[in-house]
């Protein structure tokens, strides 16, 4: 069953769709206000995907049940990682971009986004999806399943753009872990667009400046 999802469509009839997903503890309706900042007016028809990820306990918060794209054992976020809970929400992923398709957007045309949890899954994901998506963007996060990536990553999206900003303060995603995932999809042979901002795990006006030049280049 497709996650339930909050959606905005900056134009009728879009035929490009941005799949967003939240952080630990959010919902769909996190990055719901960030539409109208991002957003130039010159783009073509959007679709943003915002969705809701399932309810589980969150170990690291004592057990209680929250929004999770997975489980964090622990503060040291890359150690113990729960493959399952990982693997799982990049099959809801999967459904989700085939919505997408089902409703005329051609895979191409799909950019993946996602903030720190979200973010994980977005480079997760999009980098064993086996057919060529159009971008990811990952915001405040790191890549999970590091050691089982370059296995499994998929030939049609090796040569996917991908964008990562990182508040150089950040106390739940460290700045190192988010360099050390830059450096590792470079091995792989990732085009990755870095960059770092004086603040902690939150977005930033310089960030989304920096992302609406990416994006329009995309969408060109």
């Amino acid at each position: 069953m497709t996650l339930p999802t909050v959606e905005i469509e900056t134009a009728p009839n879009p035929k490009h769709a941005v799949i967003w997903l939240h952080g630990l503890g959010a919902d769909g309706h996190d990055f719901e206000p960030i539409v109208p900042e991002l957003v130039d007016r010159a783009w073509p028809a959007l679709r943003f995907v915002f969705p809701h990820a399932p309810v589980r306990p969150v170990t690291v918060n004592g057990g209680m049940p929250m929004r999770a794209w997975y489980d964090i054992a622990g503060g040291e976020i890359a150690q113990k990682q729960d493959e399952a809970g990982i693997r799982a929400s990049v099959a809801h992923l999967g459904e989700l971009i085939a919505r997408e398709q089902a409703r005329g957007v051609a895979v191409e045309n799909i950019v993946l986004a996602g903030f720190s949890q979200g973010g994980a899954i977005v480079l997760a994901g999009g980098v064993r999806h086996a057919q060529k998506l159009g971008g990811i963007v990952a915001l405040s996060t790191y890549l999970p399943l590091a050691g089982k990536t370059e296995a499994e990553v998929a030939a049609a999206n090796r040569a996917i753009p991908v964008f990562m900003g990182h508040g150089t303060v950040d106390p739940i995603v460290p700045y190192r872990l988010g360099e050390m995932s830059r450096d590792a999809l470079q091995r792989l042979g990732y085009a990755v667009e870095w960059h770092g901002y004086p603040m902690a795990h939150q977005v930033c006006a310089e960030e989304i400046a920096d992302l609406r030049r990416w994006l329009g280049k995309r969408l060109a």
